[in-house]
């Protein structure tokens, strides 16, 4: 069964929007992200993963979005076998957008989906650093 264990939030300053949550809500500073996508900070506060992000393209945020757009971008569910997730997600009208990275062995492998409205959500095999499954 998929559990919600990731949020992302796109923002102009990732390690402001670390300091700001971490100090507000005792999140946990773990580690800086640099892909190829976005720049950012991951945060958790035991269970679930933070990621503030400062996404580099607009094609990268989503075309609808930008670069520059602010807010909550995407979420994510900690599932026990992508293609069997695919597969429903597919079956019930998502449509697959992009994995990340493109490395399918690496451990925070993921694939982004669009649900029915075009919302942006992810599922992992291997979830996210800082979260629990």
């Amino acid at each position: 069964m998929a559990k919600l264990r990731h949020i992302a939030l796109a923002v102009p300053d990732p390690q402001a929007a670390a300091e700001f949550y971490s100090k507000v809500f005792d999140m946990e500073i773990i580690e800086p992200t640099h892909s190829p996508i976005a720049e950012g900070v991951y945060l958790s506060d035991g269970t679930v993963c933070l990621a503030l992000l400062n996404y580099k393209t607009d094609e990268a945020a989503g075309l609808e979005r930008g670069k520059n757009w602010v807010g909550t971008h995407h979420f994510g569910f900690w599932c026990d076998d992508l293609e069997e997730q695919r597969k429903r997600i597919e079956d019930s009208g998502g449509t697959f957008f992009m994995d990340l990275p493109h490395d399918k062995k690496s451990l925070y492998y993921e694939m982004k989906f669009r649900d029915l409205h075009g919302v942006v959500f992810d599922i992992s095999e291997g979830g996210w650093v800082g979260a629990k499954k």
